[in-house]
């Protein structure tokens, strides 16, 4: 017999196991059928027809109620009738048994499950032929777990769920809830104490704030994608151009009351935009759930969630399949380096620092007010694998580009001494981090996807394979050279003679790792100018500047990214909080640099020896690296089947008539593209094609001569016969 202690913290909402109480049991040689209505008159037991086949007892505690099971009758409802008079037929939770099978429960407690955000979260599932929301959330160190939401009138003791004690993972099917209810979890401490409610770690739809509540969200999208798909399984391809738009998705562009431009705009409106500038990818700023707006999405409360912001799920996933049938390839920012400590989030989810570390030292970022995730720990890395793994199954993403790579790899990453704890040898490498990343990557690559690493250190290797020693990315953003590059072109030109290694250090390393080379949105915000704002010099220059930078950019070798408003010169810093500066179209520069990016990606798309051999010395020769007098620059770029075209830049406002180079081979070489040409609101200076003489030069043995345009990059190629 049921003890009244049991039956009393059952009552209150104290019980752990009230799978061991409610429903269907058998007691002192007979079936009884017991349920916790709080705020409930009478409760009566019915069959599948609507027919009461029996009346249940109140008992001595608020809202329990209990009775005899009738003879024979298996699939039971309860027929409720509430202390106002209104009465409601409903399923019986706890009549059903665990969704989880002995192999979900090993793989979740081994943290071994990749796929593990098929069995945490919300699941429309039809179980016993009633059709319902099977909720599961690990929370090992709770009490109690409830699910809660307008379901059960946000009442923590009407669904209680079922602990599974080997793994600490928590678990119900309530019946008769599907898309669209609203959830949190109720979660009571070691030690009894109520926590604010939590959100769902693996909630697939969130509610805006204040609400925060986690939706359930099962897709009805149909892809249509399938040739895409098919062609992705053939991994990544190094020698393929690969050129990156980056979008922050509320500033792109908005409507014209101010409101955000829907995922299904974006669809119609973006896309179509990317397609015609000829990039082959577009990147987005985090698009998973956050609440703060000024974080651009890289404090992530909802790892699992497209923000809400622009749509739903299926929204979303309408959005990726209309890149992919545009051939467009997309990108996301991921940040599993650290998160907010908004208290619905993973902040001491279950009482205890769960996902974060318990000391600070390990746990939190100061720089951003942030927790770390605890690498050392199966079940957190599980979470993050299979987010990775999320996003790349369920919404088809192409690849993931990790944010703050360093603040992962590094123990003392801006720590003071004192504020960092060593690793078992004595070091600064977080050696559990950098297991992970290898992890992750090799899960990626396994399944056709691409990752992308912001690591802004010389740590060896992040993009060699992992069996060679590396981390595994498949690219890392060149910080360096950004750096370089944008110091240079910002100097008044009678000064860049000094500073002229800065464009020619990059190619130092520039085969180490498989380079990206980003404008991104970092360097368009917090006082930095944007980049045609950088640009020295009378308006006339600082386009010359700017398109000459951009015809350096698309020569040298290593992957592209601009950031969304770059490629139309907006002379305003980027702001979160606005539409771009689409106003200054259709001036006559503004336009100018829209026409060049196009034809930069035309040219770069349709020529080999732009993009075949990034990541090979083979693939670049300098011709002149050494003019700093005249701060002229000058190289090759090859592809693997001879073929080449010759790249010069001349960063001063001054025309050099008759500049000779060296070249490879005799014959007539055309000019490609003149970053100085009339139809880029340059002055149009600069020849068609020029012929080669016999003459050597540069210790080659051939050469031409041409008028260099002012502040210009020009690119030629061979005519062949």
């Amino acid at each position: 017999m049921t003890d009244a202690y049991s039956l009393r913290a059952l009552a209150e909402g104290r019980h752990h196991d009230p799978f061991s109480l409610l429903g269907v049991h058998r007691e002192r040689g007979r079936r009884v059928v017991r349920t916790l209505q709080p705020g409930a008159a009478s409760v009566e037991v019915v069959d599948s027809g609507g027919k009461v086949r029996g009346k249940l007892d109140p008992s001595d505690y608020e809202g329990l109620f209990q009775g005899p099971m009738p003879a024979r009758l298996r699939n039971y409802r309860l027929r409720i009738t509430w202390d106002d008079g209104a009465v409601q037929d409903t399923e019986d939770p706890y009549r059903f048994p665990s969704t989880l099978g002995e192999i979900d429960r090993y793989l979740l407690g081994e943290g071994s499950d990749k796929y593990v955000y098929r069995k945490l979260g919300a699941h429309e599932r039809t179980l016993l032929g009633v059709s319902g929301t099977r909720f599961a959330v690990w929370a090992p160190n709770a009490s109690r777990v409830s699910v809660v939401g307008d379901f059960n009138s946000w009442d923590g003791r009407r669904h209680v769920m079922r602990l599974h004690p080997a793994n600490g993972i928590w678990e119900i099917f309530v019946p008769g809830i599907g898309n669209g209810a609203l959830y949190k979890y109720e979660i009571a401490n070691a030690s009894g104490k109520l926590l604010p409610l939590k959100g769902d770690p693996y909630g697939s739809f969130h509610e805006p704030p204040p609400g925060n509540s986690s939706i359930v969200f099962d897709s009805r999208h149909v892809w249509r994608d399938d040739e895409w798909m098919a062609a992705r399984k053939a991994g990544p391809q190094l020698d393929a151009p690969t050129s990156i738009y980056e979008v922050h998705l509320g500033s792109w562009r908005r409507k014209d009351d101010g409101a955000y431009l829907t995922y299904r705009d974006l669809a119609h409106e973006l896309v179509p935009y990317v397609v015609d500038l000829g990039f082959t990818h577009i990147e987005l700023l985090p698009v998973t759930e956050h609440p703060f707006d000024g974080s651009w999405g890289y404090q992530p409360i909802g790892m699992f969630a497209p923000t809400q912001r622009f749509g739903t799920p299926d929204d979303f996933r309408y959005f990726i399949d209309t890149c992919h049938r545009h051939g467009i390839g997309v990108i996301a920012d991921w940040v599993p380096a650290h998160f907010p400590g908004d208290e619905h989030g993973l902040q001491r989810f279950d009482g205890t620092a769960l996902y974060e570390h318990e000391d600070p030292r390990k746990g939190a970022h100061a720089d951003w007010g942030t927790l770390i995730f605890n690498y050392g720990r199966r079940e957190v890395i599980n979470y993050l694998i299979g987010n990775a793994l999320y996003w790349i199954e369920e919404y088809h993403i192409d690849a993931l580009r990790v944010d703050a790579v360093a603040s992962m790899l590094y123990l003392d990453y801006s720590r003071e001494d004192g504020e960092w704890i060593p690793n078992e040898f004595g070091g600064n490498e977080n050696l559990e981090a950098v297991e992970f990343l290898k992890r992750l990557n090799t899960e990626l690559h396994a399944h056709g996807a691409t990752s992308y690493a912001e690591e802004s250190t010389a740590w060896p290797g992040v993009s060699h394979p992992v069996d060679a020693g590396g981390l595994g990315f498949t690219y890392k953003w060149n910080m360096g050279w950004m750096n370089d590059t944008l110091s240079y072109i910002s100097e008044d030109p009678v000064h860049r003679r000094y500073h002229h290694d800065k464009m020619t250090f990059g190619l130092v390393y520039a085969f180490n790792e498989n380079f990206v080379l980003p404008l991104s949105h970092d360097e368009v915000v917090h006082g930095k100018r944007s980049i045609i704002g950088r640009m020295p010099g009378d308006r006339w220059q600082q386009f010359a500047n700017l398109r000459a930078y951009y015809g350096f950019m698309y020569g040298h070798p290593g992957k592209k990214l601009l950031f969304m408003g770059n490629e139309i010169g907006q002379w305003s810093e980027w702001n979160h909080d606005q539409s771009l500066d689409w106003h200054v179209l259709p001036g006559a520069e503004h336009t100018g640099v829209q026409d060049l990016l196009r034809d930069l990606n035309r040219i770069y798309r349709e020529t080999p020896a732009l993009h075949e051999a990034d990541f090979s010395g083979a693939g670049f020769e300098w011709i002149d690296w050494g003019d700093r007098e005249n701060s002229v620059l000058s190289w090759l770029r090859r592809d693997r089947r001879g073929g080449f075209v010759v790249c010069v830049s001349n960063l001063t406002p001054v025309v050099r008539e008759n500049y000779r180079l060296g070249v490879p081979e005799e014959g007539v070489y055309r000019v490609m593209l003149n970053t100085d040409d009339k139809k880029y609101c340059g002055s149009g200076t600069g020849p068609r094609s020029v012929e080669s003489g016999k003459t050597g030069h540069h210790g080659r043995p051939s050469s031409v001569e041409l008028t260099l345009p002012a502040l210009a990059t020009m690119i030629l190629q061979k005519n062949r016969s």
